[in-house]
């Protein structure tokens, strides 16, 4: 079982950029105290629903300031990036860090990103898994493409890559093509904040299977009105910031419901009632490493509480409910 602290950097009302970004830091410098496993930085561009435009980025800066914490991407989106240079930023950084990055990628949305960075909507519509392969042989050590959306000779990675990389690849559900280009290569699979246990199953399932996947919670330890009175406004700004390239409609929940449905199927509650849930969601998905999302309360206080209070009331009890050994998975 493994525990990670998942950070999304989001601007909460009040906020400024600078001050997110620093939160971020300090809690994953906390978590690493806590004993989380590992602790994974979400990427967005022009919303603040995350003002992290640069996972890897805010990684390698993690990377510096920690020891023994693995830090990772959640996730760095293939369809903005080059696939080769991720590769090379990649394979720096795990060669100084002694092998403690491991990448999150997926597919990101139709949002205007792609036309900022000069991707295109094709790049997105098509493009997915053709840039996940070209990543994938670049790190490998060489690396050379022949497709519709990457044509170059063969080139050596520099630095020479000195293992294979850690990727789990985001998947949005059972019915999703993401689920079975991840099948295929043979890499597990990160299950989004937005999906509950039964709906996380059924995307294991249609992977078809083992494999050590990651599933994402929202964790809040103590008082639940605390994510009710703070996350609705983060919603209200964050989601509805998002602006499709092409005109179709963007993320249209309602705040308030969203934010009741995430208390109703995460660990949002006292530490006896996070440590329940989280044993049930282990045991219904099968999924046994998991990402909690711990920033829910709104500011830094509380989010730095959070971490202390996961990290001395919850992971404990899991740990101990398990066979493996701690840390182990």
């Amino acid at each position: 079982m493994r525990f990670g602290a998942f950070l999304v950097s989001g601007r909460f009302p009040g906020q400024s950029d600078g001050d997110v970004l620093r939160r971020s830091v300090r809690a994953a410098e906390l978590a690493e105290e806590a004993g989380f496993d590992d602790v994974w930085f979400a990427e967005h561009h022009f919303v603040p629903y995350g003002v992290c435009p640069s996972a890897i980025t805010l990684a390698a800066h993690l990377l510096g300031r920690t020891s023994r914490i693995r830090v990772g991407t959640a996730v760095s989106v293939l369809s903005t990036a080059h696939p080769v240079a991720l590769a090379e930023q990649w394979a720096m950084l795990d060669a100084v860090s002694g092998g403690r990055l491991r990448l999150g990628v997926g597919r990101g949305g139709p949002w205007q990103d792609l036309e900022v960075f000069g991707t295109g909507l094709d790049r997105y519509e098509t493009g997915f898994e053709e840039t996940l392969d070209v990543f994938l042989n670049a790190t490998t050590g060489r690396v050379h493409a022949r497709g519709r959306h990457f044509a170059f000779r063969e080139v050596p990675v520099v630095p020479t890559p000195e293992r294979r990389p850690d990727v789990v690849v985001a998947c949005g559900g059972p019915a999703s093509d993401a689920v079975r280009l991840a099948a295929e290569r043979n890499l597990p699979m990160l299950l989004g904040l937005h999906a509950d246990d039964e709906d996380k199953a059924k995307t294991v399932k249609a992977y078809g299977k083992p494999a050590d996947h990651v599933s994402t919670v929202l964790c809040q330890v103590g008082d639940a009105d605390v994510v009710r009175r703070a996350l609705p406004a983060w919603l209200k700004d964050g989601l509805g910031a998002h602006v499709t390239l092409d005109g179709r409609p963007g993320p249209a929940r309602d705040p308030g419901e969203y934010t009741e449905r995430l208390c109703a199927i995460h660990p949002v509650g006292d530490a006896a009632h996070c440590v329940r849930t989280l044993e049930t969601s282990l045991r219904r998905t099968g999924v046994s490493h998991v990402l909690m999302l711990v920033e829910a309360s709104g500011t830094p206080e509380g989010t730095y509480a959070n971490i202390a209070r996961i990290g001395t009331e919850v992971l404990p009890a899991l740990r101990a409910s398990s066979p493996a050994a701690p840390g182990s998975g």
